[in-house]
């Protein structure tokens, strides 16, 4: 698979680097509009994302190298070339929301208002920035035949792309993008729900993305390692407590709520 999109000879430009382009485009959109209509002030919420991507991508890079440090310290000016790919989403989200931490509690701003808002442009980026990795080569899973990536239907060029180090490899990519865009779904359906308690959909992020993390780690073959323990997935399952101790605060503080009103 080619992964360069555009060759001007001086420059190239990669597909990698043009979809974490489109993706962050896409996620800073949808944050906006949602924000503004939360009444969020418009001059420090432009300054909040702009912060929060700059660490974000930064952090997802540290994160990514920290786990491949034998690699980068025998070529150290790879830690730079981030278009070649290695950005760790988890460095990212734990990055982002150690800054959203203090930044929110400095500016007086709802954090979790804040991330229920962010989770759901966050999602549909994820499911954007993993074709990236499908044209850096990256983020794929176990050798497979031709015969079972044609049995799965797949379009002949994700087929072709799956053809890495001389073998045909599952599409865990694929596979992650897809649930990352049910994701979305599932985010855009319940942000609909009526009085929806402050940190609901951030809970529910953190639950969702954490299972299908979980899952499809345990099919790749590139994962971060520490030890013999899949980092990503180890980070999964941190996720997915957090995300269920949110939710059963946000149902206990409703019900606690309701209650009070009927005495």
């Amino acid at each position: 698979m080619n992964s360069i999109l555009l060759d001007l000879g001086i420059i190239q430009i990669r597909w990698y680097s043009f979809l974490v382009l489109v993706a962050i485009i896409v996620s800073s959109t949808l944050i906006v509009r949602e924000a503004l209509k939360k009444g969020i002030d418009k001059d420090e919420l432009l300054d909040l994302i702009f912060y929060t991507i700059l660490i974000g991508i930064l952090g997802a890079r540290v994160y990514y190298v920290l786990f491949n440090l034998n690699y980068y310290l025998a070529d150290p000016i790879e830690i730079v070339k981030m278009w070649n790919g290695g950005l760790a989403i988890h460095g990212g989200i734990i990055s982002a929301l150690i800054f959203l931490f203090f930044y929110t509690k400095k500016k007086k701003i709802n954090l979790l208002l804040f991330t229920d808002i962010a989770v759901v442009g966050l999602i549909i980026a994820q499911a954007i920035g993993r074709w990236g990795n499908f044209f850096n080569g990256e983020a794929y899973g176990r050798e497979v035949t031709l015969k079972f990536l044609q049995n799965i239907h797949l379009p002949k060029f994700i087929i072709n792309g799956m053809y890495i180090g001389g073998a045909y490899r599952e599409p865990t990519f694929l596979y992650e993008s897809l649930l990352c865009i049910i994701g979305f779904i599932i985010l855009l359906l319940i942000r609909r729900i009526k009085k929806l308690k402050t940190g609901t959909l951030t809970s529910i992020y953190f639950i969702w993305y954490g299972i299908s993390r979980l899952i499809i780690e345990s099919f790749r073959s590139d994962s971060l390692m520490l030890g013999s323990i899949k980092v990503a997935q180890l980070v999964s399952i941190i996720g997915i407590l957090l995300g269920l101790i949110l939710l059963f605060r946000s149902i206990k503080y409703n019900k606690l709520y309701t209650e009070d009103k009927l005495k």
